[in-house]
């Protein structure tokens, strides 16, 4: 796919430049990390993609940012490791896998455990498919020998580890707990799993009898199904109203069954009727007011949701449908006192979006407190990791320091095993990488590690680890940067750091870029429920992975969120299409030359010598911004040296000597034109790939693939700051001619006199040097540049940095209108002077600003000055 030929086809194809070319990159193997000892490592691990379905914006963004930071590092002559993969998603995953049996009237039950695997197995490999076959259109420049698969062997390996690990510490335990219940895909669900939402529910007051027949005690409920695995009622020791009933007991109605009133200082005298009901079973606070009295816990419900035998008369039952014939009943007792109407936040499965139940279970837990302890320690160190907007470290500190103990364990078959055995006679507890030796006399624990388990090893676990004598692994970790969502923190970000730490001994990355979520152009979150998810395959069959990638990458600072806008990848796609055509014309003139002809020793014009300065400024700015992960930033310097300075100006310059008959004149500007495009294409490369490396194939270059090319670097020979200033100011001179002509309506193809006043000899020299391009540019009759020009009555004018513009365009001028322009021009001067004056004369500023920054200011204040005087002067001039 390499193009020696000059010649682009005439039109810019999205679809046809991008066709085949991933292909060709991944044939040619230049992802692939080669290990060269002379080169500093550049590691990243993608955030690995759940295998439940394809990728959607957020993907297609968060994954085009890793590619733009490995690409730039690639060329900039690291040895980069961009490691691709994808993770189990147990609960997902199974979930899909349930539901394609459900349609089919099989349950995993009816297969068994190993048969449902192999589905599950099944499912993987066709996504897993799907997921590359994206990545491809997106065009990720991954190094596939290494991709990796959270069950994969190696993975798997290093998850026993560190479970055996961590088990033998004393930091996994196994307990009895209340723990977040999903009783529609029947597991335990860690406290992040867990979305609250506001749900309009009810407080049941009820009254409790007292045994004595002496009265009752009324308490309060929004889950009133519960009570009928109530073991006690408690009170305040201190309270008043009750401190006589402490010791005594109530009748728990419907199941008539004696419960003890008891004293914990947990219960708030001022909330209700201060008294509460305690489900040791149902409720996390009254499991550990239980654990305190030795209460008895006594479970009512299922694993599904529905009653058990201990709910009685209510066994079999839905949950909720429970609740309903338990209020009649209550009711019909004449226990129920009052139903309140009460909004409360209510915990939901993040994964099935059922309402979670408290519930209380035997899981396996990670003692979180010492883990955490040295994770918040390393952030008070040189080495720690830095969050990219820093504001995002408080976030996840403020999570480390309210750590709570992790629930690891899930009842699925799909995923890592727990590496837990359980002796058939003795009950006996074996924990090993391996099975006892006596397996027969042993049994499995049956459930699975919570996905994020494994997915809290990505950084290392890929990389060979824990053989650490691996060769990636001592040279690939730690890793550079994680690029993710903030939504994520708390899942990933922060486990992948306790474990990093634990288990290594050092930081997983350095530093960690986060980015927001994708909402349409409203500003609302994405969803199925109102219809305005974007397909990103969708929009590159439209517009073109570049065009695409170039909008996500740039439309957003680092931390905020990104709205989704066609119209904005439709006006990239046309950005695109500007490169194209500047290309075309660029190659047509090339003359055939090759990439050993260029020349930049000959002499240069000041159109010449300003591209060569702003490219300079380009290299220095993207470069600087790449490093600082401030892409808008870097999106911004190439679009504006691109359109503005290489298309609309240099462009048009170079076609007068290119024109022209002196032949030293022509090479020269072939050899500039083709060493800034072949240098901008790549700065441009890691936003847009596919047009880069195909206008780069046919512009005169060294190499095989601009992947693997060299990133320009500043060449200081090249830079003339004093040719960039003329220039600057040439190119205010004809947009202010331009402006003139458009305001009276006298289009460019009449020729108008032109008279400038040079404000001294130098400025006067470098303009009649450069007369050339005034005069293409701005069809003059007549040109005059002096230093003491007499501006004519009848004529319109502008101020410009170093110089004044007459021109004189008799009856089509109106003068009140001129003075009346020129009235507008002074307002915007002052305002610009003041405003410069007020910086200056602000000490905090002077202080803390750079100097050259504050030489800038300066500098702007005495050239808003100057023109504020001429406006003056010619104002003064029109009104006599």
């Amino acid at each position: 796919m390499t193009n020696t030929d000059n010649n682009l086809p005439t039109k810019y194809d999205h679809k046809s430049v991008e066709e085949g070319r991933y292909e060709w990159w991944l044939a040619g193997k230049y992802f692939e990390a080669k290990g060269e000892a002379e080169k500093q490592p550049y590691t990243i691990v993608i955030p690995p993609p759940n295998v439940t379905g394809k990728l959607h914006l957020g993907h297609a963004w968060d994954t085009t940012l890793q590619d733009i930071l490995t690409r730039a590092k690639r060329l900039q002559g690291y040895d980069v490791l961009w490691l691709p993969g994808m993770d189990h998603a147990g609960i997902a995953t199974q979930a899909k896998v349930e539901g394609k049996l459900r349609e089919e009237g099989v349950t995993r039950y009816d297969l068994g455990r190993e048969k449902f695997l192999e589905k599950a197995w099944e499912w993987k490999e066709e996504y897993a498919s799907h997921i590359r076959a994206q990545w491809a259109k997106v065009g990720l420049g991954l190094d596939y020998s290494r991709e990796r698969f959270t069950l994969d062997e190696g993975l798997s390996e290093a998850v026993r580890h560190v479970f055996v690990t961590l088990y033998k510490k004393g930091l996994i335990y196994r307990g009895e707990y209340i723990i977040n219940w999903d009783p529609a895909t029947r597991t335990a669900l860690s406290d992040i799993e867990v979305i609250y939402k506001d749900v309009q529910g009810a407080f049941y007051h009820m009254r409790y009898p007292l045994s004595d027949g002496s009265g009752y005690i009324e308490i309060a409920t929004t889950r009133p199904e519960t009570m009928l695995g109530d073991t006690a009622i408690a009170v305040h020791p201190e309270d008043e109203r009750y401190k006589h009933l402490i010791g005594k007991t109530a009748v728990l109605p419907i199941v008539g069954r004696e419960i003890r009133i008891v004293g914990d200082d947990y219960v708030d005298m001022e909330f209700g009727s201060g008294a509460v009901k305690i489900t040791p079973a149902h409720d996390p606070n009254d499991f550990e007011i239980g654990n305190r009295h030795n209460l008895p816990r006594i479970l009512v419900m299922n694993e599904d949701g529905t009653m058990n035998a201990n709910a009685g008369v209510y066994q079999g039952m839905d949950r909720f449908e429970c609740r309903k014939q338990l209020v009649k009943d209550l009711q019909e007792q004449g226990v129920l006192v009052k139903i309140e109407e009460h909004t409360h936040s209510v915990g939901h499965s993040e994964r099935s979006g059922v309402v979670v139940e408290p519930y209380l279970s035997t899981q396996w837990f990670v003692k979180m407190q010492p883990l955490a302890d040295e994770a918040i320690k390393l952030q008070q160190q040189e080495e720690k990791v830095n969050f990219v907007p820093e504001r995002f470290e408080k976030t996840y500190l403020h999570w480390m320091e309210n750590i709570r103990d992790w629930c690891i364990s899930r009842q699925l078959w799909w995923g890592h095993r727990i590496p837990a055995w359980y002796h058939k006679e003795t009950g006996e507890v074996y924990v090993d990488t391996n099975p006892p030796a006596d397996s027969e006399n042993w049994e499995q624990d049956n459930d699975v590690l919570d996905t994020w388990f494994s997915s809290a090893l990505w950084p290392f676990s890929t990389l060979g680890w824990p053989d650490k004598d691996s060769e990636d692994f001592k040279r690939y970790y730690s890793t550079d940067v994680l690029v993710t969502g903030y939504d994520i923190i708390f899942f990933w970000v922060s486990r992948m750091i306790f474990q990093g730490l634990e288990f290594t001994g050092q930081r997983p990355f350095n530093d960690v870029l986060i980015h927001g979520l994708v909402r349409d152009a409203q500003g609302r979150k994405m969803s199925k429920s109102l219809g305005n998810g974007v397909d990103p395959m969708d929009v590159i069959e439209q517009y073109g992975a570049d065009s695409l990638r170039f909008f996500l990458s740039t439309g957003s600072a680092p931390g905020q969120d990104l709205r989704f806008s066609i119209e904005k990848v439709e006006s990239t796609w046309n950005f695109i299409n500007k490169i194209w055509n500047a290309s075309r014309f660029v190659l047509m003139n090339m003359n055939g030359m090759t990439y050993q002809e260029l020349d930049l020793t000959g002499e240069m014009s000041v159109a010449d010598k300003w591209i060569l300065t702003r490219f300079n400024e380009t290299i220095e700015s993207v470069t600087k911004n790449l490093d600082k992960y401030e892409l808008g930033e870097v999106g911004r310097a190439l679009y504006n040296f691109i359109w503005d300075d290489f298309c609309d100006w240099y462009i048009e310059m170079a076609k007068l000597p290119l024109y022209g008959e002196e032949e030293a004149a022509k090479k020269t500007t072939r050899s500039v034109l083709a060493y800034v495009l072949e240098g901008t294409m790549k700065l441009l490369h890691p936003f847009m790939p596919f047009v880069t490396e195909t206008i780069w194939q046919h512009l005169p270059h060294e190499g095989e693939s601009i992947t693997v090319a060299q990133w320009p670097t500043i060449r200081e020979d090249l830079a003339d700051k004093e040719a960039a200033e003329q220039m600057r100011q040439l190119v205010e001179i004809i947009r202010s001619v331009r402006n003139i002509r458009a305001e009276v309506n006298t289009p460019l193809s009449k020729k108008v006199q032109l008279y400038i006043k040079a404000k001294d000899e130098a400025t006067l020299a470098s303009l009649q040097k450069n007369s050339s391009y005034i005069e293409r540019f701005c069809n003059p009759s007549e040109l005059v540049i002096e230093t003491n020009v007499q501006a004519p009555e009848q004529c319109m004018t502008a101020v410009i940095t170093g110089a004044e513009l007459f021109l004189p365009l008799e009856d089509l001028i109106n003068l009140d209108e001129e003075i009346a322009r020129l009235e507008k021009e002074l307002k915007r001067l002052d305002s610009e002077v003041e405003r410069v004056q007020k910086k200056l004369s602000n000490e905090g500023f002077v202080k803390k600003a750079p100097a050259q920054v504050i030489e800038e200011e300066r500098k702007k204040q005495q050239d808003y000055t100057e023109k504020r005087e001429a406006v003056r002067q010619r104002l003064a001039e029109l009104k006599k």
